[in-house]
């Protein structure tokens, strides 16, 4: 077989897309941890071998990995628990990714417009923030839940609520940073409007901040989320949410302890692929640690 350049230019790519790789230092677990979370997630109506709502009086209270058609066990209602944690994580996604997209969208426009503007504006925007984060964040989405009612989407309205000033914070401090940059200058001295200043000069510049943001912020609104549904102002009772599983499980902790324990360690386990994955890719997208490395 005739090697011809473009095999060359193939064998060449792959070799240095397989260097970067190796040089990136992926964290493997973390990241596997997170796609087993989609996975289950996306796909739980598939994984999961039983309605995580249906209970089966007939299989009350089977221990884990003592019956071969209940895994993971079964409650005190017959539920089986590893469709519960499948569907939880579900839940989770559902809650997660509308909070996380609002405030950070929320959040980014605010620091943007505060940092680039200053002033009086700046001012303003500033202490709503700092009022924001000056509340626990626990009290707040309590607050919240309790006004307009439990469910998705009272959820959703609460983890948001108590997550988009950390990004403004974060971002409007970056922003402060960069609009005194030489192309920032000349953009307005070109006459660009100061809309097209944000989107095209400062935001792209704070990206790599707002990714590690991200990042370190979903494992505290995986937290949250599961706190209101523990506390019964999250989730309604009976659905497949982690925190409710652990409040279910708490009356019976020493004698049917996996009812608790379990998802428990799933949070515990997601929050910390989270917290690590996160840290990862602050070392890697800040050049002075990746160079120490």
């Amino acid at each position: 077989m005739a090697v011809t350049e473009s095999n060359v230019l193939e064998i060449k790519s792959s070799a240095t897309w397989r260097q970067r790789i190796r040089e990136a230092r992926l964290p493997w677990i973390p990241i596997v941890v997170i796609l087993l979370v989609l996975i289950f997630g996306i796909f739980s109506e598939l994984i999961a071998p039983f309605d995580p709502e249906e209970s089966n009086l007939k299989a009350r209270v089977i221990p884990p990995f003592t019956n071969a058609e209940y895994i993971l066990g079964t409650d005190i209602l017959g539920k089986d628990i590893f469709s519960r944690l499948v569907f939880g994580a579900r839940t989770l996604l559902q809650v997660t990714v509308p909070a996380m997209a609002i405030a950070v969208l929320v959040g980014t426009a605010i620091g943007l417009v505060a940092g680039y503007a200053g002033r009086w504006l700046d001012a303003v925007l500033m202490r709503i923030t700092d009022a924001t984060l000056g509340f626990p964040s626990i009290l707040v989405a309590m607050l919240i839940v309790t006004l307009i009612g439990t469910g998705l989407w009272g959820v959703v309205f609460a983890v948001t609520a108590t997550t988009w000033a950390r990004f403004a914070r974060m971002i409007r401090g970056e922003v402060l940073g960069t609009k005194e940059r030489d192309f920032v200058l000349l953009a307005r001295i070109l006459g660009v409007s100061p809309t097209m200043i944000m989107l095209r000069h400062l935001f792209p510049n704070v990206i790599n901040t707002l990714m590690v943001m991200i990042s370190l912020t979903i494992g505290q609104v995986i937290l949250l989320e599961a706190s209101l549904s523990f506390l019964g102002l999250g989730m309604k009772p009976g659905e497949p949410a982690w925190g409710i599983m652990v409040a279910e499980g708490r009356a019976q902790l020493l004698t049917v302890w996996w009812l608790a324990l379990l998802p428990g360690i799933m949070i515990t386990i997601v929050v910390m692929a989270c917290n690590f994955f996160g840290d990862w890719l602050r070392d890697y997208l800040d050049p002075k640690l990746r160079r120490s490395r």
